[in-house]
């Protein structure tokens, strides 16, 4: 009996020893809003899913592989938490100049593998794009709410079929190179991304610069252009009573030779207001195109967080898009249409303005 329960404490050790080298975690966030969009020619009220920020369900996982190097993976799907339906991940189309729904992508946020260690860590498969991972931290509503920097800027979230290395962290800079395989037959350069960001972080302050280089319409500066490239510069500092934000990014698109299709400038300033256990978010963004004319745009949006817990938090927002007659900007982010029912629209010459006010839980 006694060797009997010795042989289980030993199993028992053995077995937390071999858990404690590899761990799986289940996470998640589920977000509901009530919001009130008025596109300049009709108003519709609706209760949606991932106002804040997207509902999802994801899956994440390390071993340890010993001598300081680990496996890692991410396998992360999008929640429509109004429906209870599963919600798609979206790529940039070239046919049509726009997003749309990836209907085979069940783990379309993220889902990818790879190793990590010394050297950094390297991963393989679906990932946000270098601008969106910068975009994250430098807008102040932290690429959600209504009214978030991706509105007038153009930020690509994620990419398929795409090979990431980041650097390790040293005295506050980090890098990171991206690269998309465009996987055309004949054609190792068609449809392929090329990407590379340098990070200081340090105590108050944050920087952060962008440069990314799209082929065949891989990316909204593209839209039917051969070559799409876009550079984003941005950064906060926290002075303790407030955290100022700026950014600016240059966007190009050509057709390989001399015809410039797109170049657009477009710049924000924000600021994040502690107030008790909340904070209240501002920004201001201008879009000015040098090759369209009268497709400028201007943004702004004020909002405000209430933290009930370290996972659960109360949010409201407003923000306003005004376009010249021939832009077609919008507010509307994870929102639907109150006319069409799609996320994407267009707005020529009008205001869109868009209110919402929600809860939003982290698991």
């Amino acid at each position: 009996m006694k060797k009997s329960l010795l042989a289980l404490a030993l199993m028992g050790a053995f077995s937390g020893a071999a858990l404690a080298q590899s761990s799986v975690t289940v996470y998640g966030v589920v977000d509901m809003g009530v919001v009130r969009d008025d596109n300049g020619t009709a108003t519709k009220y609706s209760l949606d899913s991932g106002v804040q920020s997207g509902s999802r369900l994801g899956f994440k996982g390390t071993e340890d592989l010993g001598n300081g190097l680990k496996a890692n993976f991410v396998l992360e799907m999008g929640v429509g938490v109004d429906t209870g339906a599963s919600e798609k991940g979206t790529d940039f189309d070239k046919a049509q100049g726009k997003y749309v729904s990836n209907s085979s992508a069940t783990f379309g946020r993220q889902a990818f593998v790879g190793l990590s260690g010394d050297f950094g860590a390297v991963n393989f498969g679906r990932q946000k794009s270098l601008t969106y991972v910068a975009s994250e931290s430098i807008d102040p509503f932290g690429a959600g709410l209504a009214g978030d920097m991706s509105r007038l800027f153009s930020t690509t979230n994620r990419f398929s079929n795409a090979a990431v290395y980041s650097t390790p962290k040293m005295s506050g800079f980090s890098a990171s190179a991206l690269y998309v395989f465009g996987e055309e037959a004949g054609n190792n350069s068609a449809k392929s991304v090329g990407s590379l960001s340098g990070t200081y972080s340090d105590g108050p302050v944050f920087a952060s610069i962008v440069y990314e280089k799209a082929k065949d319409g891989q990316d909204p500066a593209a839209t039917i252009a051969n070559t799409g490239e876009k550079t984003l510069i941005g950064g906060t500092y926290d002075f303790g009573m407030a955290k100022a934000h700026a950014a600016y990014e240059l966007l190009k698109g050509g057709n390989g030779t001399t015809v410039a299709l797109t170049k657009k400038n477009v710049w924000m300033i924000g600021a994040t207001v502690p107030v008790g256990a909340g904070s209240i978010i501002a920004d201001y963004s201008r879009i000015t195109d040098t090759v369209k004319s009268n497709a400028n745009a201007t943004q702004f949006a004020l909002g405000y967080t209430y933290s009930l817990s370290k996972r659960t938090n109360l949010y409201t927002s407003y923000s306003q898009t005004k376009n010249d007659t021939a832009a077609n900007y919008n507010v509307l982010a994870n929102i639907k249409d109150p006319v069409t029912g799609k996320v994407t629209t267009s707005y020529s010459g009008n205001s869109d303005k868009l209110f919402n006010v929600g809860i939003r839980h982290a698991f």
